[in-house]
């Protein structure tokens, strides 16, 4: 089969360097997201995918791998220009992975076989732009890769095949995106062995079963301390690293990186220590704060942070 991949973020790594190696397919081309302004300087960064294309083109015969992978990064994937490129490379196959833009009936239509998308859920529940934070916030027991076909609503198309892992009761936005990034390969080789075989079998999604988790900005992680400790506890795990969490304190952001519940009360928002502990109570128990960042420092333990901070009141 002849694959185009399509992807932006860091998750679709792993399922980019199956492609590549995979010596049953072709991978034809790869289209990511145009390079953008990143880091203090705003210098312009290209996307993981593009510079794991790069590579590629750059280990060439040293690791036996294809030379000149065709690399596009059309600033809209709907225009006619994007459109007509796609469909010179004649793809069998279209596979999208954490692109970050919506593609047009017309792109959809172009693979001979099928387009498909790997997201990071068990759909329909936390279809969406952050279906990994949401699953960790929710306390949810269990997530996982689904394979589906792609149509024209968001994370609606039919399920081709799920593949599911348990969510650790420490897990971290981040080790989750590590372990679902882990698992897409296969799940993906699976389904297209079975689209080669005729043998795929589409189940379409239960809508009314549809919950959805949306793109998250920085003003997500501000904490609310009228929820519960339990529930706080849940956000800081799953907003680590992006988009994080925070709490005013000081007349400046307190970041906040984990955090343990423990069996105290208060007024919600409430700051107090229990000698090297930096409590804080929430509408339902309290959470002792590991490690923090005060805004325009470095990042330290709760007890660097209390030798610095004298007006906290002992418990």
């Amino acid at each position: 089969m002849r694959i185009l991949f399509i992807g932006t973020g860091e998750i679709g790594l792993p399922t980019l360097r199956m492609l590549h190696e995979w010596r049953d397919h072709e991978l034809v081309s790869v289209i990511t997201q145009p390079d953008k302004p990143a880091g203090r300087n705003q210098k312009l960064t290209p996307s993981p995918i593009k510079k794991a294309s790069q590579h590629f083109n750059v280990a060439g015969a040293t690791a036996e791998c294809k030379l000149e992978l065709p690399l596009l990064q059309p600033a809209r994937i709907k225009s006619r220009e994007s459109v007509d490129a796609i469909r010179t490379l004649k793809p069998d196959v279209i596979v999208v992975m954490a692109y970050g833009q919506i593609l047009s009936r017309e792109v959809l239509e172009i693979p001979m076989i099928a387009c498909l998308n790997l997201h990071a859920s068990l759909l329909p529940r936390w279809r969406g732009a952050a279906p990994i934070q949401a699953a960790i916030g929710a306390g949810d027991r269990e997530t996982g890769i689904t394979v589906m076909c792609m149509d024209e609503g968001l994370d609606t198309g039919d399920i081709l095949l799920q593949r599911k892992i348990e969510i650790a009761p420490d897990e971290t936005g981040a080790s989750l995106h590590d372990k679902l990034a882990q698992i897409a390969p296969e799940a993906l080789a699976e389904a297209i062995l079975l689209l080669q075989k005729g043998k795929a079998t589409r189940v379409p999604q239960e809508d009314d079963l549809a919950i959805y988790a949306p793109k998250l900005e920085r003003e997500h992680g501000r904490i609310d301390w009228t929820e519960s400790a339990a529930v706080i506890e849940r956000k800081i795990r799953a907003f680590d690293p992006w988009p994080g969490t925070f709490m005013a304190i000081d007349h400046r952001n307190l970041k906040i990186f984990a955090a343990t519940i423990v069996d105290r009360s208060g007024k919600p928002g409430q700051i107090s220590r229990n000698e090297n502990e930096l409590i804080v109570a929430a509408g339902e128990g309290a959470l002792s704060l590991g490690e923090v960042q005060l805004e325009g420092k470095r990042r330290m333990s709760a007890a660097e942070f209390l030798r610095g901070h004298s007006w906290i009141a002992q418990l």
